[in-house]
């Protein structure tokens, strides 16, 4: 019997590793496509501001967003990472300093996904909050 332990040990050991999952990552292919949707914020004095959007999510990981004259959002451009509820965004253009950097698609966000449906949104700087919903068009 001293002759098994080794071998349960070990078919144990690659029993927990192959079954082990971790809960906090999530593949970033369920986002790949073209989205289209709204962009609001609502500002902690109750005043908001709507505009369409499109957010566009790559096979190497990479976005980009539109943006709009007035800002409203102003768009950006860089790499993204997921997890089971978080998008994090890393924009990497240069910004003029002369309006609202949280309307840049930059930095983490909660987010639902339902079939072609994408929503995500943060509260940020205690200014505002910031909602992307979105359907994929592609």
């Amino acid at each position: 019997m001293k002759k098994f332990y080794p071998i349960i040990l070990c078919v144990f050991l690659l029993l927990s590793f192959a079954c082990n999952s971790d809960d906090d990552t999530t593949n970033n292919d369920q986002f790949y496509g073209n989205y289209t949707g709204e962009f609001t914020v609502t500002y902690n004095d109750s005043i908001t501001y709507s505009n369409p959007v499109t957010v566009q999510f790559n096979t190497d990981n990479t976005y980009i967003s539109s943006g709009n004259e007035n800002n409203f959002p102003a768009g950006g451009s860089g790499s993204f990472n997921s997890n089971v509820t978080t998008l994090e965004f890393f924009d990497e253009n240069f910004w003029t300093a002369n309006f609202d950097w949280d309307l840049i698609l930059n930095e983490s966000y909660d987010y639902t996904k339902t079939g072609d449906s994408l929503v995500f949104s943060a509260s940020k700087n205690n200014i505002g909050y910031y909602s992307y919903k979105l359907v994929k068009s592609e």
